[in-house]
């Protein structure tokens, strides 16, 4: 298999890592305004239930992009050029959203908190449909030129396919998130993230279902069916068994639907990445948009170095901070994290997960 080939493959692999980790994040964002009364416990559950891991998730969004812009520089170049708008607004939301996870503990103040919740909505909303809309128009492809420059307008990325994408994609994160919360959580925030992901499913299922269906009959190959087919019946089996209460199971069927769905987007772009429907003979492909063979065979020894290691250490992160969140965690009340006061831990910075949020709400008791 040559260089470019690899790339491809390990670039789908790194964005495929970020939506599925990410994807759970934005979901719980999202669902936070109706995980509680403003600036009650419940809301701290939920938010407490990501902290340890958000920053960490985000990570392969950058190592996507840094290996985007050195296995394929043209098709960087392009790309965020051409799409500079959303994904300056994709930017400014993730800045937004960080900086609140941060800022939320660092004033008892009701409408402090207030404010700060409202920026986690919109800076995990916004991603989670322009990613979607996004990747839609890179498979169906954009208007550029024989010099690679997108001439396509904001209007143009709007289109029915791409909309659809993003609906997809925000329906789809927001079910994740609220699954990961009825596994990561207990007492009222998983009864109402429990409600929330059969409500959302009404939504997840029939726009992932034609947006799938699209894709392939559109943009397909005969090799990318078995990936859709799987997207479509894991994500019926993540709301049956969230329907039945077995919410390890539907976490792993929501994964798996965004791994296998993504894996089929890049399936049906391939060879290209990033098509020109200006002409055909003007799209970016794997050949014509990749660097040389020898700035990918260092990039290959540096991936095979230290990426297991990057593995392990997220692997071992998850696996310290597996324990439930409940309410009186977050209020101090127990401990639920055996191994120390780590970073995000909800017993040293009760109101918000970042790195550095050690101002506390006066104590109170869990609120439904």
């Amino acid at each position: 298999m040559e260089l470019p080939v690899i790339w491809f493959i390990a670039i789908s692999v790194l964005w495929i890592g970020y939506f599925v980790l990410e994807g759970f994040d934005f979901g719980v964002g999202t669902l936070l305004p109706f995980m509680g009364r403003r600036n009650s416990v419940d809301r701290r559950v939920a938010i407490n239930s990501i902290g340890p891991v958000w920053d960490a998730n985000e990570v392969w969004l950058l190592t996507a992009g840094g290996a985007m812009f050195a296995a394929f520089p043209a098709w960087y170049a392009s790309l965020f050029s051409g799409f500079y708008i959303p994904l300056f607004a994709i930017l400014i939301a993730l800045i937004l959203r960080g900086v609140a996870f941060e800022y939320r503990g660092k004033r008892d103040s009701d409408a402090w908190r207030t404010w700060w919740d409202r920026a986690i909505f919109f800076g995990s909303a916004t991603p989670a449909l322009l990613w979607g809309v996004a990747f839609a128009n890179i498979v169906q492809g954009v208007a550029m030129d024989a010099d690679h420059i997108v001439t396509a307008s904001l209007l143009d990325l709007l289109n029915p396919y791409a909309l659809l994408g993003g609906v997809t994609t925000l329906s789809l994160f927001t079910l994740h998130g609220a699954i990961f919360l009825t596994l990561k959580t207990d007492g009222p925030v998983r009864a109402r993230a429990r409600r929330a992901a059969l409500v959302t499913a009404c939504a997840a299922v029939p726009s992932g279902a034609v947006f799938l269906l699209w894709t392939q009959a559109a943009y397909g190959h005969p090799w990318t069916l078995p990936l859709v087919v799987v997207a479509a019946s894991a994500l019926v089996g993540g709301v049956a068994a969230a329907w039945k209460g077995r919410e390890g199971w539907s976490f792993a069927f929501t994964a798996l639907t965004i791994l296998t769905a993504v894996a089929a987007l890049f399936g049906a772009l391939f060879p290209n990445v990033l098509p020109s429907t200006t002409d055909p003979a003007f799209s970016l492909t794997v050949d014509n948009a990749s660097s040389a063979d020898y700035t990918l065979t260092v990039m290959t020894w540096v991936a095979v170095v230290f990426l297991p290691l990057v593995l392990l250490y997220q692997g071992w992160s998850y696996w310290v901070f597996r324990r439930r969140v409940t309410g009186a965690s977050v209020t101090g009340e127990s401990v639920t994290a055996p191994d120390g006061p780590g970073r995000g831990e909800s017993v040293t910075a009760p109101d918000g997960p970042g790195r550095g949020d050690g101002a506390a709400e006066p104590r109170r008791t869990p609120v439904a």
